[in-house]
């Protein structure tokens, strides 16, 4: 195989010499041309591995001048690491390698990028080699400054590309079975366009990130390695959570930009599928699996089992166990990267996910006065009202000793009605759990006897966050459904999680795994979730439409009913128009209406707002600082189609849900005093 070198000393071998009469035009044609000629603008790519597929991705414009300032400062690139991508990923310039900071991905190839060709298939641009690309720009340089065009050049897959003019310049493959006779390649095939510098080929560079980040929200994936319809990692799902919030806080928080208020949110995701299914299970699991409907079986293997795996006391220590600690690890390393982070921490969890996070704050302690706020905590959740010893004895029929035990000071503890009597293989008891649970029940009956009710496990141990976190999101959180069937009827209006402040349940209306949990805490009242605002400010259209619809229909019938009964009125009415016009007036006054004509009837919908803003707010506890706890996703117009067909999808909306994303900034921001340019509808 020829090398660059080689084929570009034939080249300059092949170009005439300027013959001692054409030196004079030749320097005018070379101070001319060089005028046209400029070198080639360098960008920065990497290249990931897609479906199978090599694709070459370009880095952002920021970190783009960053890699390229590193290599043309002279210094050696060996061992010279640039970070990249906000800092989640680290170029090795030496290596021209790109490494993920903050969790387990394959390495990728990174290259300075200035000559690109057409891709066979999806007609996407490769680009070049360095060494191939600064050839094609030497050749290129040479033709300019000369004016001599149709240049050939091979490379060293002994493919050619022709110059023909700065405009046409393309690419052609080797013909099948050149190599084995040693003929040289000719210009057979489809040719592939070829473009020099970046700005030539289609391509979206972005422009960056904003170096000050205000605050850090780790998210934890539910079951399964795939957290989409497209079997994406949990880290391509984040990334795409994090380009949205970037886009609105671009839109949304536009004055704190440009007053420098606001830098961004940085979200990390946090795995911990991989650690579990790392144990081995998988392959004791492989052992008992029924070789029919192979691949169904797998999915469940892989996905399905790892809500059973966290009821399983043995792996549900490893799931909190990895969970904590890789919060607790990436939040030591994101403080050594950056020494300048003032922010606070709030986390986040999808489906099971959300559970896990739950659990774990539901365990965690104050670090100020631990054991006595244990005892005047108030508890976190309890099976209703507890009955008195003298109802518990009218059960029994034995209502006539109740004076005797109430003389000799003989109470429920005493008799030993309270001891708990432990549930299911899952050991799981119908006391009431103080707000710490980090207890299990005692064998000798002194002591503590409480199980951990709230887990529904008795042997887990769970570990302490090096941290507070603010604020807990759950989206698509199947949190209620798990405390009602671990016998949890209600939640303690006045429990709040430890050490975190703030709880919000958003969920879309269609997401078949997901529960509401305000009805756990104010049970005897029946309401509304709260509509979380469309992201432009308004209610779907789909949504205004029905409501529209619903209000003219109720106006058509109240002004049918109004229609026909003046009407009425005025056919029996003796005919003075004084009279009836004194008549009419004094009927709206005094004549009583109907329940069928009252103006539940004249705008419905204005009046039952307008009550709503008289009565006073609903109070849903603690567990979100007084605040509202349930968020409901407007369904978009064609997903109210078909409820069914797009359960699934709604279950995996909120990586791409703007409306998610905008209430998640909107909250972390208040915490410090930084709001909307326009508050939502």
């Amino acid at each position: 195989m020829s090398s660059v070198e080689s084929h570009q000393e034939q080249l300059t071998q092949s170009d005439p010499s300027p013959s001692p009469n054409s030196c004079s035009s030749f320097e005018l044609i070379d101070m001319d041309a060089g005028n046209l000629y400029e070198p080639v603008s360098p960008h920065w790519f990497y290249c990931k591995i897609i479906d199978s597929k090599e694709t070459w991705i370009p880095f952002n414009s920021e970190d783009s001048q960053q890699l390229e300032e590193a290599y043309g400062s002279g210094k050696d690139c060996n061992g010279r690491v640039v970070p990249t991508d906000g800092g989640r990923y680290d170029v090795h310039l030496g290596e021209r390698m790109r490494y993920a900071v903050y969790w387990d991905e394959q390495a990728s190839e990174v290259r300075r990028c200035t000559w690109f060709y057409k891709g066979d298939k999806d007609n996407k641009y490769v680009p070049y080699s360095e060494s191939f690309s600064q050839a094609l720009e030497e050749t290129y340089m040479r033709a300019v400054t000369l004016d001599e065009w149709k240049k050939k050049l091979e490379s060293p897959n002994r493919e050619i590309i022709i110059l023909h003019n700065p405009k046409l310049m393309v690419h052609y493959q080797p013909v099948a079975g050149s190599d084995d006779w040693g003929s040289t390649p000719t210009e057979q095939g489809r040719p592939r366009t070829v473009k020099r510098g970046v700005e030539n080929i289609s391509v979206d560079i972005h422009c960056g990130e904003p170096l000050q980040i205000d605050h850090l929200v780790f998210v934890v994936h539910g079951i399964g390695p795939a957290c989409d319809l497209r079997f994406r990692s949990i880290v391509q799902c984040v990334n795409d959570f994090r380009s949205v919030s970037l886009n609105l806080l671009q839109t949304h928080f536009k004055k704190a930009q440009e007053n420098q208020q606001i830098g961004r949110v940085e979200f990390l995701p946090v795995n911990w599928h991989s650690p579990l299914h790392s144990t081995g299970v998988d392959v004791d699991l492989q052992r008992i699996t029924l070789p029919s409907i192979n691949r169904l079986r797998h999915f469940t293997n892989d996905t399905i089992l790892d809500v059973f795996f966290y009821n399983s006391p043995t792996y549900c220590q490893t799931i909190v166990d990895t969970v904590a600690s890789e919060m607790n690890r990436i939040y030591t390393l994101f403080l050594q990267r950056n020494p300048d982070f003032k922010g606070g921490v709030s986390i986040a969890g999808h489906s099971l996910g959300s559970l896990i996070l739950f659990d774990i704050l539901t365990n965690q302690k104050d670090s100020l006065g631990d054991i006595d706020s244990e005892k005047d905590s108030p508890n976190i959740m309890d099976q209703g009202d507890t009955p008195t010893l003298e109802e518990d004895l009218k059960k029994l029929q034995l209502s006539e000793f109740f004076s005797i035990f109430e003389k000799e000071k003989v109470d429920k503890e005493a008799l030993g009605i309270n001891r708990p009597t432990p549930q299911s293989a899952s050991g799981m008891n119908m006391s009431n759990m103080p707000k710490e649970s980090e207890f299990c029940s005692s064998a000798d009956g002194t002591g503590n006897d409480y199980l951990d009710v709230g887990i529904g496990q008795v042997s887990v141990k769970y570990p302490r966050l090096i941290y507070k976190p603010e604020i807990f999101f759950a989206f698509g959180s199947p949190i209620g459904m798990f405390l009602t069937v671990r016998g949890l009827k209600r939640i303690d209006p006045n429990y709040k999680f430890p050490t975190c402040k703030g709880f919000f349940n958003i969920y879309h209306p269609f997401d078949p795994v997901a529960y509401r949990i305000e009805p756990m805490v104010v049970p005897e009242v029946e309401f509304e979730p709260m509509l979380i605002p469309h992201h432009k400010g308004r209610k779907r259209m789909h949504l205004e439409l029905r409501e529209g619809l619903t209000r003219m229909s109720m106006d058509l019938k109240n002004n049918l009913l109004g229609s026909l009964r003046m009407a009425w009125k005025s056919f029996t009415r003796a005919p003075y128009p004084a009279l009836q016009a004194s008549e009419t007036a004094e009927e709206t006054e005094t004549e009583p209406v109907s329940s069928l004509e009252k103006p539940s009837d004249v705008n419905t919908e204005e009046t039952s707002v307008a009550v709503k803003d008289e009565v006073p707010p609903i109070n849903v506890g603690m567990l979100n600082g007084g605040q509202r706890i349930d968020y409901v996703l407007q369904e978009k117009p064609i997903e109210s189609f078909n409820e069914y067909l797009f359960a699934l999808q709604s279950h995996l909306c909120y990586w791409e849900s703007e409306d998610t994303v905008l209430l998640v900034l909107k909250e972390i921001y208040q915490t410090k005093g930084i709001f909307l340019d326009q508050p939502l509808q």
